[in-house]
């Protein structure tokens, strides 16, 4: 059959006929959480204060999983006594959520009075409420009992009080085992029960396949979206796999599958058997906290979220900590940022669209002003677009949907930052994405830089086709446009064939690039940057003696005009210059001028590479232990890159570590 008869505690077989109530269920096979057995091993140790463990995490996540296993791993000579108690009403399966109708344990009493039977005191239903208790205790006072309680947070919150109370009165010889949604202060461990390991979760996936022919037919590495799209959550990754060749399901494939889940009918919505039981509960303060981190994938600063809940400090603090509690939030060591899990974001946008709109209004402008203010090639403001980057990253989904205005501002204001700060990945995504608003939009001038900007980081990655597709895309653009335009076409032109090793092209493309740059202003930041890199074809070529002519031109100009990143990379290329001349101390010399000009800018591939300058003049000079951290910092910071240079960093590394490794 295809139903999930005990989803939480990845059960399949054929149910016991007839099962008591408070059997510990079978459990034939289990996967990961290996720390958290160890943790509720120590809690339920004889000679540990307290009653227990408290399992607490989102729906979904293996709380009852882990609290069986728990219970089948507890020694018999310590607990000869094991007892399941679940007030769980609902559960969920490939068709949908299912209500529970038999063994409905719906408050304290019905639960003590279930425990009591157990024990073996069938009359306890007809002692006074109040004194039950009391009687139960007294029936565990000689007994070495493991309790295990599920599903707690289906109880009112003074019937949840009342339990604690009772289970803060247990006997020694006692431990019990709860597990809820949301977090409380008890006088016991309390384990906040987190996503699968990928190891883990590919365990349970190949175990599922005995069952699925579909997923059986799978591979690995087709297998890996099940993961990421449950994000690690057990019951969402069993419910999906259930979808595959389901009666009355159209899913045949995982693809198919994962996107059943981002379009689920009302009837068999697995994200409302999850969170739709809180939705209703949140405050104002709460809604408002939860629609700012719905846009936030990086953790989110206090200050931030009440910024743009548009929330007083504390109140935003006892918000945050009210939804910590419930399982909702994720939190840091500190708890000084906080985070909202992938799955219940998804959930809270089909839910709150106005709140998180507002909100996202709010962030949008926000972002924007900082960045118009820090941005462009203010490289001294630079650290504060870094400690704002996490709001940054929230809101460039929002700009990309919104008005292309503003979003090709935007990107104008970053392109310098994201260069310096060696974030080629998003500089590319986002300048391709915002080119294709900007065709949609008919603004072909942003279109054009775009365009140039996705080639630059082309070129720093040495695409050659890529950066000559991008340049065609820029000429397409710009077929109407001025001079200026035309220059910065063929200069990304030019870069293409320097990859390419043409030579005689790239030296031609740049000296069409300077032709026509030299015509409005001959002493210019484009002339500079237009000398540079024919500068730097001349060297390939091996004339060096044209490109150290070239490059002394551009660095007279940069600092006529002032231009400090000019200044700092082109004394870096003179000192690469005499690398290739063999001079090893005017190498070193230009290489120590250029390091502190290139840090105080902070653009990361200069500093690699004027890094890397200096560790091959000290080798050559036999000073291996002076050229390896420079060596060192060269190769950490082309692999953060991903930097064709990388392997020539590692090579020099190698051979600083002569005296090192």
């Amino acid at each position: 059959r295809d139903k999930i008869t005990s989803i939480a505690t990845h059960y399949y077989g054929p149910l016991p006929t007839q099962p008591r109530r408070a059997e510990l269920p079978h459990q034939p096979y289990f996967f990961g959480r290996e720390e958290e057995l160890a943790r509720i091993t120590d809690a339920l140790d004889p000679e540990s204060a307290g009653w227990g463990v408290l399992i607490d995490g989102p729906g979904g996540i293996g709380k009852t999983a882990l609290a069986i296993r728990a219970g089948h791993l507890a020694p018999g000579q310590h607990f000869p006594t094991k007892i399941f108690l679940s007030a769980k009403v609902r559960e969920l399966t490939p068709q949908g959520e299912q209500k529970l109708e038999d063994f409905m344990l719906p408050n304290y009493m019905a639960l003590l009075t279930e425990l009591a039977r157990e024990l073996g005191n069938e009359d306890i239903a007809k002692i006074d409420p109040n004194e039950r208790p009391k009687a139960v205790r007294r029936a565990l006072e000689n007994r070495q009992a493991l309790i295990i309680i599920d599903n707690l947070e289906t109880l009112e919150d003074d019937e949840r009080e009342r339990l604690f109370r009772f289970l803060d009165r247990l006997p020694r010889s006692c431990k019990a085992i709860v597990t809820s949604r949301r977090r409380t202060d008890v006088a016991a461990k309390t384990l906040r029960l987190d996503r699968l390991t990928p190891e883990a979760a590919k365990a349970l996936i190949a175990k599922l396949a005995e069952r699925y022919p579909l997923l059986a037919q799978a591979s690995d590495v087709e297998r890996q979206p099940l993961y990421e799209t449950a994000g690690g959550n057990p019951l969402l990754i069993e419910w999906l796999v259930g979808q595959l060749g389901r009666k009355g399901s159209r899913c045949r494939t995982i693809p198919q599958a994962c996107d059943f889940l981002r379009a689920t009918p009302p009837d068999n919505d697995p994200l409302e058997y999850i969170f739709g039981d809180l939705v209703d509960t949140f405050t104002e303060s709460e809604t408002a906290v939860l629609s700012v981190l719905t846009h936030f994938t990086l953790p989110a600063q206090t200050k931030w979220i009440a910024e743009l809940a548009n929330l007083v400090l504390p109140a935003t603090q006892t918000a945050l900590e009210d939804l910590t509690n419930r399982a909702l939030l994720i939190s840091d060591a500190q708890v000084e940022a906080y985070g909202l899990p992938p799955l219940a974001a998804t959930f809270l946008r089909r839910k709150r669209p106005k709140a998180i709109a507002q909100t996202g209004k709010r962030l949008t402008d926000r972002v924007l002003a900082k960045v118009l203010e820090n941005g462009y090639r203010k490289y001294e403001r630079f650290p504060l677009l870094e400690a704002e980057w996490p709001t940054i990253v929230a809101a460039l989904p929002l700009f990309l949907e919104g008005d292309n205005a503003r979003l090709q501002r935007l990107c104008d204001a970053l392109a310098d930052f994201l260069n310096f700060s060696g974030r080629w990945d998003e500089r590319l995504t986002l300048n391709l994405r915002a080119e294709e608003r900007a065709v949609t939009s008919n603004d072909t001038q942003s279109a054009g830089r775009r365009a140039y900007q996705a080639g630059l980081v082309h070129f720093l990655r040495g695409q050659a086709s890529e950066v000559l597709a991008c340049a065609r895309r820029m000429e397409k653009h710009w077929v109407n446009a001025r001079a200026r335009e035309k220059a910065v076409a063929i200069h990304l032109r030019g870069l293409g064939h320097r990859l390419e090793k043409d030579y005689p092209a790239a030296i031609a493309a740049f000296q069409e690039m300077l032709a026509l740059d030299r015509t409005s202003k001959p002493d210019s930041g484009d002339v500079s940057v237009g000398l540079t890199d024919l500068a730097a074809v001349e060297q390939l070529s091996g004339d060096y003696e044209a490109a150290e002519r070239d490059y002394r031109e551009a660095l007279r100009i940069s600092r006529k005009i002032n231009d400090r990143e000019g200044v700092a990379f082109i004394t870096g290329c003179l000192a690469d210059i005499a690398l290739d001349r063999r001079d090893w101390p005017a190498a070193e010399a230009l290489a120590r001028e250029a390091l502190p000009l290139v840090d105080a800018l902070g653009r990361q591939d200069i500093i690699a590479e004027v890094s890397q300058t200096l560790a091959i003049a000290l080798f050559r000079q036999g000073r291996l232990a002076d050229g390896f951290p420079h060596a060192q910092r060269a190769v950490e910071i082309f692999t953060k890159l991903r930097s064709p240079e990388l392997e020539k960093a590692q090579a020099v590394l190698k051979e600083c570590e002569g005296v090192n490794g």
